[in-house]
């Protein structure tokens, strides 16, 4: 008997895996069909205007783009087992943690997939070749995913800030990353207690299929790291028990043992998420004629465990962005205190204070200025 949702997706895909995972953890019964090219060209753009994945089919007839978006549809739908805790720091917690999984750890995703060629590149055509052209025997595949691979592996540098001058800094940061993370999994089964947050979906994205599942960085993970490569599996395989899946932190108060990764989020990545909330009041200001938002927004420098570059301005990272400060500027006097406190014990006491001053939103599936403030 077909299941109520149909998740369109691949294996291979990044943000396939934040999707999939979150659906296994809610029981929420899916299918899921393979993004082949075909399945692409007839399904996902007449539905969503864009050969983008992971695309949620629902039981209505709606096709969801976006893992975020998929999330909020399905989390209203079925409130049981929710990813989002109650109370308000761990909800702005869990909200910050999934926009560092979702744009920064994308850095070391597509470093380490597209930079360990020798490594990566046979498991990595063969997927692709699985997308473009299903039909073919097994051994054709890697030839027929070249194009994309191309496609994928030539434009990902420029656009991330990700070259020569700072892949070492990337990989720096990255290990000491993974050191962190899974320091705190000798603690806590999860990022913020013992079930899943909208947080550990958001890092299950880039953890699983490029930095688990592609050879060169799952050997890393699983050597340096192995707590991290089980906290994946269990990412992938919930528990089916029908009780309550465990409890977020007590006290709502984020453990301390995630304090290493809230300082690099706020020391590498808030500066970028910084510059981009200027960055698109700026673009908007300067094309006030422009229905929707250009998905670059110009290019600025940035640091990574002291390393400098260029990378491309991206916008949907606002859109991101906006969820914990919006979240953050909704407490009550008394939360608020107690964030401002937390916050500065993990270097982002002045982060979350200010709000964009040109907000955005998604309609249909494009991004568009919703409020220009004066000023």
């Amino acid at each position: 008997m077909p299941k109520p949702y149909t998740l369109i997706a691949a294996e291979v895909s990044l943000y396939s895996g934040k999707a999939r995972a979150y659906l296994r953890y809610k029981r929420v019964g899916f299918d899921e069909l393979f993004a082949s090219r075909k399945v692409l060209v007839e399904i996902v753009r007449p539905k969503t205007g864009l050969a983008m994945i992971p695309v949620l089919l629902t039981p209505s007839g709606e096709a969801v783009q976006d893992t975020t978006a998929i999330i909020d549809h399905v989390e209203a739908v079925h409130p049981a087992r929710s990813v989002y805790p109650s109370t308000p720091l761990l909800r702005l917690a869990s909200l910050l943690l999934e926009l560092y999984g979702d744009e920064w750890l994308l850095l070391p995703a597509m470093h380490y997939r597209w930079h360990y060629k020798r490594q990566n590149l046979g498991l990595i055509l063969s997927e692709f070749g699985k997308i473009i052209a299903p039909g073919l025997p097994a051994i054709l595949h890697p030839l027929a995913g070249l194009p994309l691979a191309a496609y994928f592996g030539g434009n990902y540098g420029r656009a991330l800030g990700i070259n020569r001058h700072n892949r070492a800094a990337i990989e720096r940061s990255y290990e000491a990353f993974l050191a962190d993370f899974d320091a705190h999994l000798a603690e806590h089964p999860f990022l913020l207690g013992s079930r899943p947050s909208v947080g550990d979906f958001g890092f299950m994205g880039p953890l699983y299929a490029h930095l688990y599942r592609d050879p060169a960085p799952g050997q890393l993970m699983r050597r340096t790291a192995p707590r991290v490569a089980d906290w994946v599996e269990r990412m992938n395989a919930p528990t089916t028990s029908d009780d309550e899946p465990g409890r977020f932190a007590a006290d709502d108060e984020p453990p301390r043992s995630l304090d290493p990764i809230f300082r690099r989020l706020f020391t590498e990545h808030w500066p970028v998420v910084a510059d981009t909330l200027a960055a698109v009041d700026r673009w908007v200001r300067a094309h006030p004629d422009k229905a929707r938002i250009s998905r670059f927004v110009g290019e600025h420098s940035f640091t990574i465990d002291g390393a400098t570059t260029t990378r491309w301005i991206q916008s949907f990272t606002q859109w991101m962005a906006q969820r914990p400060l919006d979240a953050y500027h909704a407490l009550a006097p008394d939360d608020r205190a107690r964030a401002d406190r937390w916050l500065a014990r993990v270097g982002g006491d002045q982060a979350l204070r200010s709000q964009p001053r040109t907000r955005v939103e998604r309609v249909h599936n494009r991004l568009v200025p919703i409020r220009a403030q004066s000023g």
